[in-house]
């Protein structure tokens, strides 16, 4: 008589209970401790060996910030390169992806160097990837603090097609397993009037890119899940729930997210539950001081069991958590919190809510029990 020994892998399964499915290409997923997702960079350099291994240490999934060691390297994608090599040295199952944003000309690549005040005379085609301002006439932009940056026009093919094969090189050049993909509005508001075409355009533009990339790579699109990209919904691998301001860290909407994250886990695709807590505390003037980042770090140890047990109530298979208190390196990526390396365990099953008139809620996992009023903003974890 023959016994096999093989272990059958369980499924993950969703706080309904169905099935998760994990798409070709996804991160490994484990619920030993809180899985995580890093998003970071720096414009001024590449990361060290050692941050490279406190990150690698903690997560399987990251992304590279759009202007990461530009100043060193001389363009985005070769910052997106080396830390590609770097951290698969150090972990060969991390998944990487390249940022790109589908609205804002950002000229922090190779490909997009020319879209600056000084040069875009130059290019007449690339000009007219951009929005008009319906008044002046004169290229619509932002004058951001750091960069004067130009608005991306969905509607126009030509872009959309530039802009497909672009994000494709871009992957390809930095060796990465996918892409980030910011800012999925098209700018609608500045075109009233077209603005379905417009949201429609984003979609396509979504649709020609996974198209493009085929099923082994990540595509993840950020606040995807608003009805503004509606279109682009169906076409993305996973969704970032960016929470940029203190209006979308209400229990109303706390409550409409954790339904989303279920959503998201029912059509097998990741979600990404990203908090920076500086929008909803008093935090401290950034003046680039060595006490502001001390501080903030005093800040987001104070305040980390609260977004957590956001995050771990609504949390299913797929599902990870990005804290910090903003995108650069320095905003939280190399801070370390060891409730984040606890373990945790799988949910024993979906979140309880004490009353449906009151914001309490609570969820077992095998090593963890979450209390939450998103009401009070108060909570306990308690770790078994």
């Amino acid at each position: 008589m023959f016994f096999s020994c093989k272990v059958t892998k369980q499924p993950f399964l969703t706080s309904d209970g169905s099935v998760f499915k994990p798409r070709q290409g996804f991160p490994s997923f484990s619920w030993n401790s809180v899985p995580m997702y890093y998003m970071f960079g720096d414009n001024e350099r590449i990361l060290s060996p050692n941050e490279v291994s406190f990150i690698a240490k903690r997560t399987d999934f990251i992304c590279i910030e759009k202007s990461h060691g530009v100043k060193e390297l001389g363009a985005a994608e070769l910052g997106t390169k080396h830390e590609v090599k770097a951290f698969k040295e150090q972990n060969t199952d991390i998944k990487i992806l390249f940022y790109f944003n589908s609205a804002y000309a950002w000229p922090y690549t190779s490909y997009n160097k020319n879209f600056t005040p000084d040069k875009i005379d130059q290019y007449p085609e690339l000009k007219s990837y951009l929005i008009a301002d319906q008044e002046t006439g004169e290229l619509a932009f932002r004058d951001h603090y750091i960069q004067l940056v130009y608005f991306f026009d969905v509607l126009n093919p030509n872009f959309r097609n530039w802009w497909v094969e672009t994000v494709a090189k871009g992957i390809v050049d930095s060796g990465s397993d996918g892409a980030f993909i910011d800012q999925m509005h098209g700018f609608s508001w500045l075109r009233e009037n077209r603005k379905e075409e417009v949201h429609k355009a984003q979609g396509a533009l979504i649709k020609a890119l996974k198209k493009k990339l085929g099923p082994n790579k990540i595509v993840l699109g950020n606040n995807v899940n608003d009805d503004i990209a509606k279109y682009a919904y169906p076409h993305v691998d996973g969704a970032m729930f960016e929470h940029y301001s203190s209006e979308l860290t209400t229990k109303e909407n706390l409550l409409a997210e954790w339904d989303e994250m279920l959503k998201n886990a029912k059509e097998g695709k990741i979600s990404i539950f990203r908090f920076g807590f500086e929008h909803d505390t008093d935090s401290p003037k950034n003046d680039e001081q060595k006490g502001y980042t001390l501080e903030m770090e005093r800040l987001s140890k104070e305040n980390l069991e609260f977004y957590l047990s956001c995050f771990l109530i609504g949390a299913q298979p797929y599902s990870y958590f990005q804290y910090g208190w903003g995108w650069d390196l320095d905003d939280g990526s190399l801070v370390d919190h060891p409730d984040l390396q606890r373990k945790l365990g799988a949910p024993k099953s979906g979140y309880k809510r004490s009353d449906l008139d009151e914001w309490e809620f609570t969820r077992e996992f095998e090593h963890a029990s979450v209390w939450v009023n998103i009401e009070s903003r108060k909570s306990q974890i308690t770790w078994k």
